[in-house]
């Protein structure tokens, strides 16, 4: 199992370096996310300060971006980072498309399977010099002259993920894509008895084997002693709080019989009684949400015992910031390797 890290620099300029210091420490995998800044911007500089760790975006929201402007972003990121570059992609959700991004939403599952068929076409053209034909339901794409053609790439094209929680996009995961983004809210159940099932139906209409597709997700974490483990751990209740509050995770929440913490939730949330929302979260909640230890060594301990047979790859909730637990995250790592 690989262990992978989130890295958040504050400042655009900071991205190379905090990568290189991840990549010290071990970790096979760095990964940004589309939140407070471009999810892209800080691998382009991490690309020149690492060798060997993949480099992906966890994830880039596709619709408001043309599948033309995602493909050459990715194919610059493949060619910077020498074929490193994984081009991780998700939906969002209608309320952001639509009014945080302006863009639209409607079929997202088909929508998304059109995109990434759509870049695909995009990389074909350049990669074997042949005519851009891309017919497709929502994406139509007819044009690129040499003067916009970067030309092929000396090595394989980027490998795509997509993140998911329900069937659908699990699905579509199996049929097109090399990895899967699991969310952080998760279960170990919820993995075994619909995650992997529905992307292993995805699997079985494509004729592909698992081995085609690496499956990972970000893993709630509570570390440390005392009073700062405490306060994690609360830390950890509201970002859980928040999450169940969403009506896209119902379909987790009534698999454990949790749906009316599911609506409890989602009432306080409607009224923003945010402050009150962790406490709906009790301790068996927690627990089959987080993964706790003393160490980040004994919190990969327990979830090797959780994970193994389940993902291929996972990543700390706790972000990756140079000089703070260093010898610990090696530690990780080699309980995650070994």
């Amino acid at each position: 199992m690989y262990l992978d890290a989130v890295i958040y620099p504050p400042e655009l300029k900071e991205a190379g370096p905090i990568a290189a210091a991840a990549e010290r420490v071990g970790v096979q995998g760095l990964w940004t996310t589309e939140t407070q800044h471009d999810p892209f911007l800080p691998l382009a500089l991490a690309a020149g300060t690492t060798t060997r760790v993949t480099l992906g975006t966890a994830i880039a929201v596709a619709f408001p971006r043309s599948p033309t402007v995602t493909a050459h972003t990715a194919w610059d990121l493949a060619r910077a980072s020498q074929g490193r570059f994984i081009l991780g992609l998700g939906t969002q959700v209608k309320a952001h498309i639509e009014r945080r991004f302006a863009a639209p939403w409607d079929s997202p599952v088909a929508r998304l399977r059109d995109y990434i068929a759509a870049v695909r076409a995009v990389w074909a053209s350049w990669q074997t010099g042949e005519r851009l034909r891309h017919d497709g339901e929502f994406y139509k794409l007819k044009l690129m002259t040499p003067f916009f053609n970067p030309g092929p790439l000396p090595y394989p094209e980027p490998p795509i993920y997509i993140a998911g929680v329900n069937q659908g996009l699990c699905r579509l995961a199996g049929e097109v894509c090399q990895g899967f983004h699991g969310h952080a809210f998760h279960t170990a159940r919820y993995l075994r008895e619909a995650i992997l099932p529905w992307i292993g139906e995805g699997l079985a209409v494509a004729g592909r084997e698992r081995s085609a597709i690496q499956v990972g997700a970000g893993v709630f974490l509570v570390v440390g002693a005392g009073a700062a483990r405490t306060q994690m751990r609360e830390a950890v209740r509201q970002q859980i709080a928040f999450y169940a509050s969403t009506p896209s995770y119902g379909t987790l929440l009534a698999l454990h019989g949790w749906a009316e913490k599911g609506q409890e939730l989602g009432q306080l949330a409607a009224r923003g009684r945010w402050a009150e929302m962790g406490a709906v979260i009790d301790d068996a909640m927690l627990a089959e949400f987080a993964v706790e230890g003393g160490t980040l060594a004994e919190a990969a301990t327990a979830a090797r015992a959780r994970y193994t047979g389940l993902l291929d790859r996972i990543s700390f909730s706790l972000p990756y910031t140079p000089g703070e637990r260093d010898a610990d995250w090696e530690a990780a790592v080699a309980t995650l390797h070994a």
